[in-house]
């Protein structure tokens, strides 16, 4: 996140509200009623009322529009709204966004929000039902007809190639699984809280589409999540320590696709990370070994370990073994895998606790967070830190 002639933005704006509704598989309720809970619940979690936003964010993806919200919330006039396309690659940009429009003095108070009935409603896992003729569509015309239906295929083609280049087996995607769902066991708000599982249970989960087995695939989740947004000057009279944005970044990469790059001259990679990865240190100064938490958007396991790669915690081929060592505390919330799959804004929520030192898997004088967003499609990424 820079302004022209290089000059960053890092440090202008803090997370200082977080609020999600339950994370279930039938909510029972609209979509803009999960909106609004979640917005509410970040208000209040921050200290501030309706009366203080004047700026929303949101997913091209949402189905309640920003007046609707505001209108639900109780808030006024707005000054700034905006959305952001690229289902979970848009997460950390909503907060870049919001960062944006308060560094700017566009806005005072920006609330970023995800609302979905994901399970119980429009079910994402289901893959291409319909596709109306668009150049947006057309690139999935090249895989549709030879059965590439669902997201679990598309990712399934990048993890085969994955293994076969660095001569690995399907089975060093569970060191992700494993890891998500230690953490989610002992986190209350999980779905999966009180239920670790081990290799043998990744290893002996049913095949989906091969290499991916069903413990590489994230959950699907009904729910919503909302973050609150203003500057570091306001944060620091407010209910929490604030969660700084030390950096912001969204990327994409040349021959990008949605979840189709397959054409790409290397497909072990994430080009469209490797982008976010070069501009977060670039604008920080921070490097990996700087880095205390990692929330890694895990909607499939084999693209956490790829996340790794490109943000240069380890070498190419080398991520599952530095996941099985624990070199970095990793989806401490339980990831997607674990506790809910929020199109990752859930993740930011758990970044934000780590710098407050109220996650319920608190990392020890945890001062720098690194937070992604979906891969496998134009993407984003946060660096928060404490303040001072």
């Amino acid at each position: 996140m820079s302004a022209r002639g290089g000059g960053t933005l890092g440090g202008a704006a803090a997370v200082v509200g977080i609020g999600a509704t339950a994370f279930t598989k039938d909510s029972g309720r609209s979509e803009l009623r999960l909106a609004a809970e979640a917005v509410r619940a970040a208000l209040d979690d921050a200290g501030l009322t309706p009366a203080d936003v004047d700026g929303l964010v949101t997913f091209t993806m949402d189905t309640s529009p920003e007046i609707t919200v505001a209108q639900a919330c109780g808030i006024g006039e707005l000054s700034f709204f905006s959305r952001v396309h690229y289902g979970g690659g848009a997460a950390c940009a909503t907060v870049q966004q919001a960062a944006l429009a308060v560094a700017t003095g566009v806005a005072d108070v920006v609330v970023c929000y995800r609302a979905f009935n994901e399970r119980s409603g429009r079910r994402f896992g289901a893959g291409v039902q319909h596709r109306e003729p668009s150049a947006e569509g057309t690139a999935l015309g090249w895989v549709l007809p030879f059965g590439l239906l669902t997201p679990a295929s598309w990712v399934a083609m990048a993890a085969q190639r994955y293994l076969h280049i660095y001569g690995l087996t399907p089975e060093v995607f569970g060191h992700v699984a494993v890891t998500d769902r230690r953490y989610a066991a002992t986190n209350p708000a999980a779905y999966f809280y009180g239920r670790p599982i081990t290799p043998a249970d990744h290893a002996a989960s049913r095949w989906v589409v091969e290499p991916l087995r069903l413990l590489d695939c994230c959950q699907e989740t009904d729910g919503g999540q909302a973050i609150v947004v203003t500057s570091v000057e306001r944060a620091r009279g407010l209910r929490h320590p604030p969660a700084v944005i030390t950096a912001a970044a969204q990327g994409a990469g040349r021959g990008q696709e949605q979840m189709t790059s397959f054409y790409r001259d290397n497909l072990t990679g994430l080009p469209e990370m490797a982008v976010v990865a070069r501009r977060l240190w670039r604008d920080s100064g921070l490097a990996p070994a700087a880095i205390d938490v990692g929330i890694l958007y895990d909607h499939f396991t084999p693209f956490v370990l790829m996340q790794l790669e490109e943000f240069g915690f380890c070498g190419r081929g080398e991520a599952a073994g530095f996941v099985a060592e624990d070199a970095l505390p990793l989806n401490t919330h339980g990831g997607q895998l674990g506790e809910a799959y929020l199109h990752g804004m859930n993740g930011i929520a758990e970044g934000v606790r780590q710098i407050r030192g109220t996650s319920v898997n608190q990392v020890p004088h945890a001062s720098r967070v690194l937070v992604t967003a979906g891969t496998g499609v134009p993407t984003s990424g946060l660096l928060l830190g404490a303040d001072g």
